[in-house]
């Protein structure tokens, strides 16, 4: 006698001597139906990947910065094959092209469509138009680069982090340099937006010579014959100037050709003469001094490999921009494996993750400060001529141990 077939069940035949094979055939679908639970709960537990935001500047002349800080941070991505922390992440890079109204739609767009966490953001007047369109959806902004003061002091926020420094430091161990190097007569010249104006705050708080002259300028200016002329006038013992990107390259070439190099030391933060622009700018920046939070010269094991790592994958050396980026993608990464990917579930532990930088950093230590900006150490470099004849970054001596922020204490977290 023949049974119909039942669906969705395993058919076995009803015979006077099928015992054995009955119970060889529960067998049988009794292993089918543990497969298919195993392979279901296989597919359920595939992670969706965590969205992030990166909005940089890959256009204009400064584009080079942000081309080398998303390089940074997509080979940390491709070193944890798609993942930071073990967490699978989708990069979602866009173009700012140097206008905060451009980042403020990219971001308003992302944030609309559910992204919670974003980085990127290179220039202060960007960001300012970015960070609030994130943070006030009750997301997460990790600052690789721009860092202005009022989200170091009175306007931090729980949700925003500073991995690569507040801006007045870069600025106030220039300062710092210029001290060290004798400098009774200091010219300042900086771009007109925040970060310049934070870059001359700082310095101004830490130089204790005389400040002859500031000096503003527009910040995509390309000539400064004018302001060279100003300074020859006003003969000062060295220029502090800020002037990342394309305009710090113009400005070097204008200040070698003026003359003026050989009789005024140039003192700078690493930003206005990284390895990009020095390699732009030949024998120009010979003899410039800069404060930096990084070197590719520094000893410890993480540093070397990023920088062996960046060069075999992109055939350039990383300057500090990536350097910083690196960090943020693997400071990132720790948060992430702190909450399993799940930051919207798990938004308090997401933050307290970030807070502790449990990452191997390329500046060997790091820890954040209370207001969520970096404690660290500065140097002073000095650009002269390797044994080779091409222009090197020598690391003079350290110029600030576990130097941090002036605002943290106007923070209230």
């Amino acid at each position: 006698m023949k049974h119909a077939p039942t669906r969705g069940a395993v058919r076995i035949a009803a015979t006077p001597a099928a015992g054995a094979s009955r119970r060889a055939a529960r067998r049988v679908a009794a292993s089918a139906v543990t497969l298919l639970a195993l392979y279901a709960h296989a597919a359920g537990a595939q992670q969706k990947p965590v969205d992030i935001g990166f909005i940089g500047t890959l256009s204009t002349p400064a584009g080079y910065i942000g081309e080398d800080e998303r390089d940074a941070f997509m080979l940390a991505v491709q070193e944890g094959g798609g993942k930071l922390g073990g967490v699978p992440v989708n990069v979602r890079v866009e173009d700012d092209a140097l206008k905060p109204a451009n980042a403020k739609q990219s971001a308003d767009r992302m944030v609309q469509s559910g992204v919670r966490l974003f980085t990127g953001v290179n220039f202060s007047n960007v960001l300012a138009a970015v960070a609030p369109a994130v943070l006030n959806a009750g997301g997460f902004y990790v600052s690789l680069n721009a860092a202005p003061s009022n989200y170091a002091g009175r306007a931090c926020n729980p949700n925003y982090f500073s991995v690569a420094f507040q801006n007045d430091s870069y600025a106030d161990t220039a300062g710092m340099a210029a001290n060290e190097l004798g400098a009774r007569r200091v010219v300042v010249m900086a771009p007109n937006y925040q970060a310049g104006r934070d870059a001359v705050a700082g310095f101004k708080r830490a130089y204790k010579g005389e400040i002859v002259e500031e000096i503003y300028t527009k910040l995509d200016q390309s000539d400064f014959s004018v302001e060279l002329a100003r300074i020859r006038s006003l003969d000062p013992d060295a220029l502090f100037q800020f002037h990342p990107g394309g305009a710090g390259i113009n400005l070097t070439k204008q200040f070698a050709n003026s003359g003026l190099a050989g009789k005024i030391k140039m003192i700078t933060p690493i930003y206005s003469m990284d390895d990009r622009m020095l390699a732009a700018t030949g024998s120009a920046g010979k003899g410039f001094y800069l404060s930096s939070l990084w070197s590719a010269d520094l000893d410890n094991p993480q540093n070397k490999h990023f920088v062996d790592a960046f060069t075999k994958a992109y055939k350039r050396a990383p300057t500090a921009y990536a350097a910083q980026a690196y960090d943020t993608a693997n400071l990132i990464g720790s948060g992430l494996k702190a909450v399993g990917g799940d930051i919207a579930g798990k938004p308090d532990a997401f933050r307290d993750a970030l807070r502790r930088a449990d990452f191997p950093s390329v500046r060997g230590k790091f820890k954040f400060g209370s207001n969520q900006h970096p404690v660290q150490d500065w140097y002073l470099l000095h650009i002269e001529e390797g044994a080779d004849g091409k222009l090197v970054y020598k690391n003079v001596k350290v110029l600030a141990r576990d130097h941090t922020d002036v605002h943290a204490a106007e923070c209230k977290m």
